[in-house]
């Protein structure tokens, strides 16, 4: 007996990630022996970039709707995409959609919430950081959201766009995203969200000052926990 979940993928790497994510917390959960399915679709990230550099979000939830369409195909019963990058779009992917989703940002918004956090830092692509994905939902449950300086903005996109998505990063880099962190307790938070497909990558062997949440963790916790509330499908 299993249940079977889609991964609405974007960057690859992030898309990799994730399915590691999400198959450790379900062994955390359940046990190595009760993995769910897991299907995983991704239309080529140039498109996603191309459409967000237009500012067609309407081509980005069809990008996702794509996908959806065909893991529901698959058998999927839930969709989840981790990058943080499109969670604006998911709004339009999911109308009419034949299988329900999870947005990631109002997942770790509730995440959030729940531990009483009142102020976080948040680190992003400047899409992300300097978006209202995050500060909405965060904000309507009282937590103030912080992005980094304009001039750390910039140098974290360089560092996700030039060493991220390729699967690398730097010590250098590292050690710039942990001075972040410093940064953001400065500034009176009480945690960092780091909203980032790739945030293990980012995260491996790094130390911060500050409580770290991993965005696209959490995300596949909580569909986890969601999909055992789905019924089964006979193998």
């Amino acid at each position: 007996m299993t249940t079977h979940i889609g991964i609405v993928g974007v960057s690859p790497e992030g898309t990799a990630l994730f399915y590691r994510q999400l198959s450790r917390q379900c062994g955390r959960m359940f046990g190595p022996d009760r993995q769910p399915r897991i299907s995983v679709h991704n239309e080529p990230l140039g498109l996603y970039i191309d459409a967000i550099r237009r500012d067609d979000w309407h081509a980005v939830g069809k990008l996702l709707r794509r996908s959806a369409d065909l893991l529901h195909r698959c058998g999927a019963q839930l969709c989840v995409t981790p990058d943080n990058a499109v969670q604006h779009a998911v709004s339009l992917a999911e109308v009419g959609s034949p299988v329900p989703w999870l947005t990631t940002t109002e997942i770790v918004a509730e995440v959030v919430a729940k531990d009483g956090r009142k102020k976080v830092g948040l680190i992003g692509t400047r899409l992300v950081t300097g978006g209202s994905a995050y500060q909405t939902h965060l904000g309507l449950r009282g937590t103030k959201v912080v992005p980094p300086d304009p001039e750390d903005a910039e140098r974290l996109d360089r560092i996700i766009f030039d060493e991220l998505i390729y699967g690398q990063i730097r010590d250098e880099s590292r050690l710039f995203v942990a001075g972040l962190a410093h940064k953001f307790a400065e500034r009176g938070c009480d945690a960092v969200i780091v909203a980032l497909s790739e945030a293990p990558l980012l995260l491996d062997g790094a130390t911060s000052v500050l409580p770290v949440l991993d965005a696209s963790d959490i995300l596949a916790a909580q569909a986890i926990r969601r999909l055992a509330d789905f019924p089964t499908i006979r193998a």
